[in-house]
């Protein structure tokens, strides 16, 4: 998910956007874009950089372990013994 910085980012620039006779309300509508963004984010389903790390190192081990077992399997299939790493 985006962090708490970049959604403070992002809200900074919506409040900047706020004409500055607004400069009362620039409080409230920060607070309030803050949830609304925060809340349009946790919908997204959206993962960190590191849970989308390690699930692809483990994607890479899988394949690694199925390319390693259709070797064997084949090797069984056409009654070659099996090499041992």
């Amino acid at each position: 998910m985006t962090g708490r910085q970049d959604i403070d980012q992002i809200v900074h620039r919506l409040v900047s956007l706020v004409p500055p006779g607004l400069a009362d309300a620039h409080k409230d509508m920060r607070a309030n874009f803050r949830d609304i963004l925060a809340q349009g984010l946790r919908h997204l389903e959206l993962v960190t950089r590191e849970e989308f790390d390690v699930q692809t190192q483990v994607l890479a081990r899988t394949r690694a372990r199925v390319e390693e077992l259709e070797k064997r399997v084949a090797e069984l299939e056409a009654g070659v013994p099996p090499q041992r790493a």
